[in-house]
């Protein structure tokens, strides 16, 4: 029987300010969103070598969510972290994730609302 392990490289609560919302209010602002990622991997390549290039970037993750989520304009987080999972998934190549994208303050009484997805196999 083979052996299986899951790597996980997370990022945790990185805030974004963007247009995201359904009301005309919200479609003249900015607000923050809050992303939770952990993205499957195997670390064994990177730990061996100790190279950056051996391992999954999480500051070139973020650097790129963080173009990305800052210039969309979506009007469902539905929509935003289905876009958020399939851009981490294409272009680092990440075969499974959980994301979680929360609207702090959008509901009165609550810290934060949101989603939670997971997409992929776990390798």
């Amino acid at each position: 029987m083979a052996e299986s392990s899951v790597d996980i490289i997370f990022i945790r609560e990185l805030r974004i300010e963007t247009v995201i919302g359904i009301y005309d209010w919200e479609r003249q602002i900015k607000q923050a969103v809050c992303i939770d990622l952990e993205m499957g991997t195997d670390i064994r390549k990177a730990a061996a070598s100790d190279g950056i290039e051996d391992t999954l970037n999480y500051k070139a993750v973020a650097k790129r969510l963080l173009q990305f989520v800052g210039d969309s304009q979506f009007f469902l987080v539905e929509t935003l972290g289905e876009r958020i999972a399939e851009l981490v998934m294409t272009e680092f190549e990440v075969p499974w994730l959980r994301l979680t994208l929360s609207k702090p303050g959008a509901v009165r009484g609550s810290r934060e609302v949101g989603i939670i997805i997971e997409r992929g196999e776990r390798v």
